[in-house]
């Protein structure tokens, strides 16, 4: 088998990263030592915002009846979408209690974290769909206090439809904050917010890399790079609707990759030829975004049969993942690697982003070989317990000592040996390791 590039990038999605750590790094040990007062001289710096950076209801209820009617309706479509998937979700965990051995009892609990974090951009595109992906799944989870933070625009304040969302999804307290400064706040409990067990929720790479720094201090839903998009089509495809596809993962910014792998040549070089056309058809700066990201970022290879199409697929381990070819249910049995799977020209990548139910905050730069995306299951803890009578841990008791001494933890022996000694005393015990 051979697999031929027609199109090749020249950068990848790590081409130009900058080396934002020490900037960061410099910005959190600020609003650590400095508290609230340093976190606002960020956001003036950074924000050019001086308003209120808790909301008030006043302002809340200000922002929600700045909205039509339809806003409303469509964010609470999108809402209810992913609440029912996400309840779905939280349904495949359970508790569990199971006699291991006569008389041992173990367990396993599904509790979810107390605070959590929600960033929602707010720069190039205010993302919307990112408060109702965040705050909804903490919600369901059943997160005891949800934080949702977002950039201000200056002089102007959040934009009124994340404030919305955020409300209208379950968060108990919105935040006018941006970047680094806003993450921080957060995970440091300022502004009479709780300290976040996790912080969730897509940014630049400022923010990516505040959540990388903290991580350890608090948990997060993970390492995030630019978004990245794959199809992979076969002779029936429609190149139209696959050209659309590509470019309109490839606005979301300049370095946001996306690839097409097909068996058919023809529809390789069709596509190829109609996407400059739809990129010029955008509005200006969704052009450009898409302009850099299809020069620089995407590739377009050409198959041999679909074990070769799905064998690339999951070398790239995409985020987004499009299959547009006859025979749906082998692709879903046999692709393996992937942050959301998009089956059938009936549905697109855009459906998860914005509305269908799927939560749209997804492994990125290949992290789908070993991760999924954002979930209910990400906001809860699965933690163990264990009971015992005396006679049920008798027999535990005697492998744990003589493990123990096998591995050189005396201490650990002889936890298990008082007990035995304390409740069968009349009874001898070979506690020793087996030459």
């Amino acid at each position: 088998m051979a697999v031929e590039y027609l199109k090749k990038a020249p950068k990848t999605s790590t081409s130009d990263a900058s080396d934002v750590q020490a900037t960061v790094q410099a910005i959190l040990d600020d609003i650590e030592k400095g508290g609230e007062e340093a976190a606002l001289q960020y956001a003036a710096k950074f924000d050019k915002y001086d308003g209120n950076i808790v909301l008030t209801r006043e302002e809340i209820d200000a922002a929600t009846a700045s909205l039509s009617q339809k806003v409303k309706d469509d964010i609470r479509f999108a809402r209810d979408n992913v609440r029912k998937f996400a309840e779905a979700q939280k349904d495949t965990i359970s508790d569990i209690e199971i006699e291991i051995i006569p008389g041992f009892v173990a367990g396993q609990k599904a509790i979810p974290c107390q605070a959590a974090g929600c960033y929602v951009p707010g720069g190039r595109y205010s993302h919307v769909a990112s408060a109702i992906m965040t705050v909804t799944t903490a919600k369901v989870a059943g997160c005891g206090h949800i934080a949702a933070c977002s950039p201000p625009r200056p002089d102007v304040g959040v934009n009124p439809a994340i404030i919305y969302t955020a409300d209208a999804c379950g968060a108990d307290t919105i935040l006018a904050l941006g970047g680094v400064q806003g993450i921080a706040a957060m995970a440091f409990g300022l502004f009479d917010l709780p300290k976040s067990d996790i912080l969730v929720g897509p940014g630049n790479q400022f923010v990516a890399e505040a959540k990388r720094i903290l991580f350890g201090q608090v948990g997060i839903d993970m390492l995030a790079g630019p978004t990245d998009s794959l199809i992979l089509a076969d002779e029936t495809a429609d190149p139209f609707v696959v050209a659309w596809d590509l470019v309109g993962q490839a606005e979301h910014g300049y370095n946001s990759p996306v690839w097409l792998a097909t068996t058919s040549r023809p529809l390789a070089e069709k596509v190829m030829e109609l996407v400059p056309g739809l990129i010029d058809s955008l509005p200006e700066v969704n052009a450009q975004n898409a302009t850099a990201a299809w020069r620089d970022y995407a590739e377009v290879i050409v198959c041999d049969d679909r074990e070769e199409v799905a064998e690339v697929s999951d070398g790239i381990a995409p985020e987004h993942l499009t299959v547009m070819a006859h025979d749906l249910d082998w692709w879903l049995d046999r692709l393996k690697c992937y942050g959301s799977l998009f089956l059938g020209e009936e549905t697109t990548v855009a459906f998860g982003d914005k509305a269908s139910g799927t939560n749209h905050v997804l492994p990125t730069s290949g992290a789908a070989r070993y991760t999924g995306g954002l979930s209910v299951h990400k906001y809860m803890k699965i933690v163990t317990w264990q009971r015992a009578t005396r006679d049920g841990a008798k027999p535990v008791a005697e492998a744990t000592a003589r493990i123990s001494r096998l591995e050189g933890m005396e201490g650990h022996a002889r936890t298990a040996d008082i007990r035995l000694e304390k409740w069968f005393p009349e009874e001898s015990f070979d506690l020793t390791v087996a030459e």
